[in-house]
C-alpha cells in the first residue's frame, strides 16, 4: 500500500484548474466524485442546497465511524479570473486553493484510494464538503446528519497538529449622517469620517484588550455614491480569539465601547451587530486519539510540537457539534487568500502519508 506521487499530482492540479468560489463547486464536486467512484469507493451524495452536495465516504460499518477525514473544495473568488489554475515551480505547485485547502482535499483522496485496496475497511470516513469560505453551510449538513468523534481537518497548517483553534466574531458596524451637497459639507453630517473615528476607538481597544485579539477590518462601503456628502457607512471586521476566550465577555466590551464613543465623537449615530459568532476550543493532549497521532509522528519522524490554528474554519462548526477536530493540513496559512498562493508537493506526499498511516492506526490497540 504506496502513495502514488504521479496520481496525487495530477489529482491537485486537476482541482485547482477547475474554478470553484463559493456557491460553485459544482464541477470540482463533480470530478472529486469521479476520482473516487474510479478507485472503488462508494460515495454518498449529502444535499446542502438546491445544487449544491457534500461528498461522504463512509466505513463499511456506518455506524462505526471513529474518525473523519474533512476537506472543504471550494475557495475564495479568484484574484484574476484570467490567472487562477495550477503551474509548477520548482517543488512548488502554484494556484488558486493550492493551500487552502485542496491540497489537504487531494491528499486525503489519495489516502483514500490507497485504503480502497486494502482487504477490509478501518472504520474512518471522508467528507468534502462546500461553502467553508463564507458559512461552513457544507459542515453545517455534515453534523446535521452524521455523528463525528473524531476530525482530521485538512486545513494549511504546514503540517503541524493544531490541537487549540481561535474563536471567530464577525462584526458590522454601521454610521449615520446627514447626506448634503458635496460642495457644503458643512451642512451635513459625513457617515464616512464618523466610521473612520469610530474604528480608531474599536482597534485601540483591540490592540491594547487583554484578549489577545487579531483582528482585521475587512470591508468599508459608504452609501450613495455620487456628488454628495455620503449618510451611511458600513464596515466589516474579522476578530479572531485565542481558544479559551470568553466570547460573551468580548461581545459585552465591544457593545460598550460603542455605545460610550457616541459620547466622545459629536453626532455619531453607530450601530454594531455580531453576524457570525464561533467559539474557539483546546483538545487535551492526554486524550488516547491525540496519543496515537503522535505515535503516527513518531513513526514518520516528524516534530510532535502542537499550536493553535488562529483562523476560523470548519473546524469552529465541528467542534460545537460535539465533534473533537483537529486542524492538520499541508500548505501555510500565510500563502492562502494571496494572488501568490502556493504549496511545496513534497509536503503534500508527507500529508497523503500521513492521512494514511492514521487511518491504518484508528484500529489499533491504543
Amino acid at each position: 500500500m504506496h502513495i502514488q506521487p504521479e496520481r496525487l499530482k495530477k489529482l491537485l492540479k486537476d482541482l485547482v484548474d477547475i474554478y470553484s468560489p463559493t456557491g460553485k463547486e459544482a464541477e470540482a464536486v463533480e470530478y472529486a466524485e469521479q476520482h473516487l467512484q474510479k478507485h472503488g469507493l462508494a460515495i454518498i451524495r449529502q444535499k446542502v442546497d438546491e445544487n449544491r452536495f457534500n461528498l461522504i465516504v463512509l466505513p463499511d460499518k456506518r455506524d462505526e465511524m471513529d474518525l473523519c477525514f474533512v476537506g472543504h473544495l471550494d475557495t475564495i473568488s479568484a484574484y484574476d479570473v484570467e490567472d487562477y489554475s495550477s503551474s509548477e515551480e520548482g517543488d512548488s505547485i502554484y494556484g488558486l486553493g493550492t493551500a487552502d485547502m485542496k491540497a489537504g482535499c487531494a491528499a486525503m483522496m489519495e489516502a483514500f484510494a490507497v485504503l480502497a485496496t486494502t482487504k477490509g475497511s478501518p472504520s474512518v470516513g471522508l467528507a468534502l464538503v462546500v461553502g467553508e469560505e463564507e458559512d461552513s453551510i457544507g459542515a453545517k449538513e455534515l453534523v446535521r446528519e452524521y455523528s463525528l468523534p473524531w476530525a482530521i481537518v485538512g486545513e494549511p497548517t504546514n503540517m503541524v497538529p493544531c490541537l487549540g483553534h481561535y474563536g471567530y466574531l464577525e462584526v458590522l458596524l454601521r454610521t449615520r449622517g446627514k447626506r448634503v451637497h458635496s460642495s457644503m459639507p458643512e451642512l451635513g453630517q459625513n457617515a464616512i469620517e464618523a466610521m473612520l473615528k469610530l474604528l480608531l476607538q474599536v482597534t485601540g481597544y483591540v490592540t491594547s484588550s487583554p484578549h489577545e485579539l487579531v483582528y482585521n477590518i475587512r470591508e468599508m462601503t459608504s452609501f450613495p455614491c455620487g456628488f454628495v456628502v455620503p449618510d451611511t457607512c458600513e464596515a466589516w471586521l474579522d476578530l479572531h480569539l485565542p481558544p479559551n476566550s470568553k466570547i460573551d465577555v468580548l461581545k459585552t466590551e465591544l457593545e460598550q465601547l460603542v455605545k460610550a464613543a457616541g459620547e466622545r465623537i459629536p453626532g455619531l449615530d453607530a450601530y454594531l451587530k455580531f453576524e457570525e459568532t464561533h467559539a474557539g476550543y483546546a483538545i487535551s493532549q492526554e486524550r488516547p486519539f491525540v496519543d496515537k497521532l503522535r505515535r503516527v509522528y513518531r513513526e514518520m519522524a516528524l516534530a510532535w510540537e502542537p499550536q493553535d490554528f488562529r483562523s476560523h474554519s470548519d473546524g469552529n462548526v465541528l467542534w460545537a457539534a460535539g465533534v473533537d477536530p483537529i486542524i492538520l493540513g499541508p500548505g501555510r496559512l500565510d500563502e492562502a487568500h494571496t494572488p501568490e498562493e502556493s504549496v511545496s508537493f513534497p509536503q503534500v506526499l508527507q500529508a497523503a502519508q500521513l492521512y494514511l498511516n492514521l487511518a491504518l492506526s484508528v484500529e489499533k490497540a491504543p
